[in-house]
């Protein structure tokens, strides 16, 4: 018999792990590359080295991209972190159950991990609308990016709010140490490091929200087209308005958000602060809108898909998002059917 071939490649879990890199091999892929129960894929784009490599990694070029059987593919935009949709199909193309997102910027700390998607935890409760999450976890005056603006100042005395509960997290977003997910108005009237605290995990009730991000999260299978990033909004509020138009949509079907330790430390890749507060303008302006858009415009008797593109509908009407939106978000729900 032939000898086996040889791949950079090996048979893992159905744990998939993307990110998308411009770059040649950060300390983070490389460490995300090493673990034995996730498969790492890795999209590039036209920016990125002609000669990717890296042991353990199922990498895809803007050229490779293209021969995959997607239709996103046709239609997305290159350059753009949108692309990082590709990976998640790829992902689920290959039997993933959970998704974990990231960035190439950041570095698994040793006890890198996730809480169990079921288990008694303890809560905010519910109702609260937008909260810090972050005052849980520091009390440095710190804020995640997406939080309105009007509430930076705001003490919402979280621990009084919390209750232990059965719980069923459809996501959990892990922290990030040193250099953490922040709008642009924090770097630059501040902008000092942020070291957590560890504590247990907290999860949000129903109508209680937080901003998450792609940076430190992973997601269950039974929620992966809430995976879609708005294509065609500015880049600094892509990722925060998925989420915020998640976490309505999880409520319905009983799920919540979960928060953890950090567990990444973020070497944060170059910004220039003023372009991204320039980004992060219409995230300021519409960040409580959309939940109340989003919150009256799906149905529990609906599918997770036809809900969403219902969501993306009414942001249309409220020109939240352009038309072109409408079109990427039915490439990437006709591309999952397929999957399917």
């Amino acid at each position: 018999s032939e000898p086996p071939k040889l791949t950079n490649k090996r048979e893992v879990k159905n744990n998939h792990i993307v990110i998308t890199s411009i770059n040649k091999p950060t300390e983070g892929v490389l460490l995300f590359s090493k673990m034995k129960d996730y498969k790492l894929i890795v999209i590039g784009d036209k920016k990125s080295p002609a000669n990717w490599f890296c042991e353990n990694v199922d990498y895809f070029s803007s050229e490779d991209q293209l021969g995959l059987n997607f239709e996103l593919t046709k239609i997305l935009p290159f350059n753009h972190y949108c692309r990082k949709m590709i990976g998640y199909l790829k992902a689920i193309q290959d039997g993933a159950e959970i998704i974990v997102d990231t960035d190439d910027d950041n570095i698994p700390k040793l006890d890198w991990s996730f809480p169990s998607f079921e288990g008694e935890y303890e809560v905010i409760k519910e109702n609260k609308g937008f909260v810090n999450i972050y005052q849980l976890y520091t009390d440095l005056k710190i804020w995640a990016r997406g939080l309105p603006l009007k509430l930076i100042n705001t003490d919402f005395k979280l621990e009084k709010n919390l209750e232990e509960k059965q719980c069923l997290v459809g996501v959990w977003q892990g922290l990030a140490d040193e250099d953490p997910d922040v709008d642009a108005i924090y770097r630059l009237t501040n902008d000092e490091p942020c070291y957590f605290i560890d504590r247990a995990p907290i999860v949000l009730g129903k109508n209680t929200i937080s901003p998450f991000n792609t940076q430190n999260t992973i997601i269950k299978k039974e929620l992966f087209p809430l995976l879609y990033l708005p294509t065609y909004v500015t880049f600094r509020f892509t990722d925060i308005l998925r989420g915020l138009v998640a976490q309505p949509i999880m409520w319905l079907y009983g799920y919540q958000l979960g928060f953890t330790n950090a567990t990444v430390v973020q070497k944060r890749n170059p910004h220039d602060y003023m372009s991204d507060f320039i980004s992060e303008i219409p995230m300021f302006e519409n960040c409580e809108k959309v939940v109340e858009i989003v919150t009256k415009n799906i149905s529990k008797d609906k599918s997770i898909e036809e809900n969403l593109y219902s969501a993306y509908e009414a942001l249309l009407e409220e020109n939240i998002v352009v038309e072109k939106e409408l079109l990427v978000l039915t490439k990437w729900l006709e591309d999952l059917s397929n999957i399917k």
